[in-house]
This record gives structure tokens, sequence and C-alpha cells, in this order.
């Protein structure tokens, strides 16, 4: 999740697609929307980090099915920045959402859980430890 800015609370803060082909739909999303893909390193394979073909900015990641990965489902994840990712998992469970991944370390950035709300829909949860103020 690579961040030039600090994410705000209750921001989108990063887009990953997730799928077992992640080369074919990597070169899917160059040639529909432009992106170039920049390797990210995953120990022994490399996910993808798309950049806007306006600025090189980072906009997304395609990433493979593998790992911590392999259980999320084919799709575009939205990953929502909250205060405390252990209150809004509490609060997902008593609402009746369920959580269906993590939490997961995202390394010294911070962590994250794949949920799914009532009515189905899935999405992630990320506390950042990168900014000590993401208000």
């Amino acid at each position: 999740m690579p961040q030039s800015r600090p994410p705000g609370v209750g921001a989108i803060t990063w887009t990953d697609l997730t799928v077992r082909e992640a080369e074919r739909l990597r070169d899917f999303y160059s040639k529909v929307v432009g992106w170039t893909p920049e390797p990210l390193e995953m120990g022994g394979y490399a996910d993808y980090v798309m950049k806007s073909p306006t600025d090189g900015a980072s906009v997304a990641g395609v990433c493979h099915a593998r790992g911590d990965n392999k259980d999320l489902p084919p799709q575009w994840l939205v990953y929502i920045t909250v205060e405390s990712l252990d209150a809004s998992i509490k609060q997902c469970k008593t609402l009746g959402g369920r959580v269906l991944a993590g939490p997961r370390s995202y390394g010294d950035q911070g962590r994250y859980a794949v949920i799914e709300d009532p009515a189905g829909a899935v999405c992630a949860l990320y506390e950042t430890t990168l900014w000590s103020d993401t208000r």
C-alpha cells in the first residue's frame, strides 16, 4: 500500500485486485486504462503497483492470490482507514458483519482485516502506523 500522503480516518486509502492470474490482469489494465506496472517483490514472486499514465503516481495494486492473499475474493478490494482496527472489528461483528481475513500486519505500515458487511459487500479496514495523526 504505497502512500504519498497520510491517509485520513474514513478515507479509502488503497485499492487492490487479488487474482490467480496477476500477470494477465496486470496486462489487461495496462492496456485498458494505461497504467504502468511496477513489480513489488513479495518473496519468491512479484505483485504489481500500478502507476498513473499521467503523473506516475501509485494508484492501485494487482496481486497474486497467494500466501496471505490466497483466500481473498477475486474483486477490487478497497482499504478504508480506521482509527482503531480492533474497535472497528468489534463493531463489525456486533452489527452483523464478518471478518473474512486477518487482522494481519502490513509490515511496518500498519494492520488490516478484510470484512464482509451485513449486505455481503467486502472491504478491508486499515489502521496505519506510518503517521501519528491521520485525522
